[in-house]
């Protein structure tokens, strides 16, 4: 079936590539911005834009309209005409009888989190590309960075604003002033989310314990954090212990197509202070994609994956089967390799 599709050719065909409005709730962001249609279009490609799709991020129609998008009225038309939908959430429900079979959808999808989209998908039977899941080879995840890097600076920001009183907070500023201590934040998780909060935190004035089981990343960022960041192996009597002073606690876990372990516990968050509890940008976001939906509307998807092994690590499900064995397993379903799809 995929050999029909324009979206699997590669043969220089002209691809519709649509972007519709988000529908879940406080998602302000969206996928495609004008600079990323012009590119685009230069490649030869059509591109629909859902009407108001962009005034979230505060881009009107017609800077949309200027770039060469074509504006449609309502998402069922987006994804009843193109060959790639570009988003920056998963399908919610009431857009599952809008999706196409072997239709590309690029976005986040966070599977291991959802068996209900996890089957929804199946049964539709589009080709599902995860951002979370693209890969380079030093192991990173580029369409995760951009999304870690704002999204965890602003949760010390957040968190702090729910120490406050008036949010019935414990009335906690994170610098402390002179003559009181500075709030203890307790960070779970030492990759590029928990990096960051650490330095934003830090660089408040927090007492910061940045905890990981990962001992290289920890010896490397106890070189190059500041002081007032302590490093800390993490397990289940270090986590108990270190709850029990924390102000703040963020959680910053990641495992690649799989959902993050349970670390903190009911029984856990009882040993806490009453209150310590924490809480991107659209173009920080599309910095980073664009390059791929290019790639993807150039070749079409087996081509520019079987070209890029960080894309063709993001295919998680593809007319009917799933192909990121994580999933497989999460769910107990049969687990198809990439490479008999993209045959």
């Amino acid at each position: 079936m995929l050999s029909n599709n324009r979206a699997a050719k590669g043969d220089g065909s002209q691809m519709i590539v649509g972007t519709p409005k988000e529908v879940m709730h406080t998602e302000y962001r969206v996928a495609l911005v004008p600079a990323g249609v012009e590119q685009l279009r230069k490649a030869g490609h059509t591109v629909l834009v859902e009407r108001s799709a962009g005034l979230g991020t505060g881009i009107s129609d017609d800077e949309y309209s200027n770039a060469g998008a074509e504006m449609v009225g309502e998402a069922a038309e987006v994804y009843s005409r193109v060959d790639l939908v570009v988003k920056v959430k998963d399908p919610l429900p009431s857009e599952y009888p809008l999706v196409r079979r072997c239709q590309m959808i690029f976005t986040y999808f966070h599977f291991a989190a959802n068996e209900e989209l996890t089957r929804t998908m199946l049964e539709l039977g589009p080709v599902c590309i995860a951002y979370e899941t693209v890969q380079l080879g030093d192991g990173s995840l580029p369409l995760l960075t951009p999304t870690s890097e704002v999204a965890w600076r602003m949760a010390v920001q957040e968190g702090e604003k729910y120490l406050e009183r008036p949010t019935e907070g414990r009335g906690i500023l994170l610098a402390g002033v002179p003559g009181v201590l500075p709030a203890h934040v307790v960070i779970l998780g030492a990759g590029v989310v928990g990096a960051n909060a650490a330095k934003i935190a830090a660089g408040i004035g927090a007492n910061v314990t940045l905890m990981d089981i990962n001992l290289g990343r920890l010896r490397y960022l106890d070189d190059v954090m500041p002081k007032n960041v302590t490093t800390l192996f993490s397990n289940s009597y270090t986590i108990r212990e270190k709850l029990e002073e924390a102000d703040l606690l963020i959680g910053a876990v990641l495992l690649r197509g799989a959902r993050a372990p349970v670390l903190v516990t009911r029984d856990m968050l009882k040993l806490m202070k009453p209150g310590a509890v924490a809480g991107t940008s659209t173009y920080a976001l599309t910095n980073e994609t664009l390059s791929y939906v290019l790639q993807i509307a150039d070749k079409g998807f087996p081509e520019a994956m079987r070209e890029n092994p960080a894309l063709k690590a993001g295919l998680n499900v593809a007319e009917g089967k799933v192909v990121l064995r994580e999933i497989a397993d999460q769910y107990g379903l049969p687990y198809t390799p990439g490479e008999e799809v993209l045959q």
